[in-house]
């Protein structure tokens, strides 16, 4: 099983040794990231579990780290995530099912973690 908090580190120091090899890209990325996440006629919860369940679709492990992190960051509860998982399985069914299990347990180790 992956350990998603340590997978979010790893990727988060990997995102800036890439920063420091293609500065203006990532430059882009994250301001991309700052306006679509930024609350608007939804909030940023709301984009989180969008950005969630898009991983899940896509079967993005790291992507799923940081949406479930970033999720409940912007105060989604577990329920919520649960919510999220069921409609991205029906959008994108038996592998959305498998990459939503991941999203469970990364929720499960971000709450033990705290």
């Amino acid at each position: 099983m992956t350990n998603f908090p340590e997978r979010y580190k790893e990727l988060s120091t990997w995102m800036d040794k890439l920063g420091v090899a293609i500065p203006q890209t990532m430059k882009g990325f994250s301001e991309l990231h700052k306006a679509s996440i930024a609350p608007g006629a939804l909030d940023s919860k709301t984009k989180e579990l969008i950005a969630l369940g898009i991983a899940i679709t896509v079967r993005c492990e790291g992507c799923i780290a940081f949406h479930v992190h970033d999720a409940l960051q912007a105060g989604a509860s577990k329920e919520e995530i649960v919510e999220t998982v069921s409609v991205a399985i029906l959008m994108g069914g038996g592998p959305a099912m498998v990459y939503g299990i991941e999203a469970m347990q990364a929720v499960s180790q971000y709450q033990q973690q705290g």
